[in-house]
C-alpha cells in the first residue's frame, strides 16, 4: 500500500496536505512537515474507521490475507 500525499502552500502562508485517495482527509501545518505530519495521522484514523466499520479501502484490498 502507497498513499500518496499532495502538499501545497496556501495565499495565507499555511501548508495543507491531502491524501487523494481518501476523500476528505487533508490538514493544514505552519510548515509543510507539520502539514505532512496531521495528514498522516488523519488517515490512519480514517483507515481504521473504516476497517472497523467494514468499509472498503481501495488501497488495502489485498493488503491482508486471512489464513483457514
Amino acid at each position: 500500500m502507497n498513499l500518496q500525499i499532495e502538499v501545497e502552500r496556501e495565499d495565507d502562508g499555511r501548508w495543507i496536505a491531502e491524501v487523494p485517495d481518501l476523500p476528505g482527509v487533508m490538514a493544514y501545518g505552519q510548515t509543510s512537515e507539520q502539514a505532512i505530519a496531521r495528514v498522516k495521522a488523519l488517515a490512519l484514523r480514517v483507515i481504521a474507521d473504516r476497517v472497523e466499520n467494514g468499509e472498503s479501502i481501495p488501497a488495502l484490498a489485498e493488503a491482508f490475507t486471512v489464513a483457514a
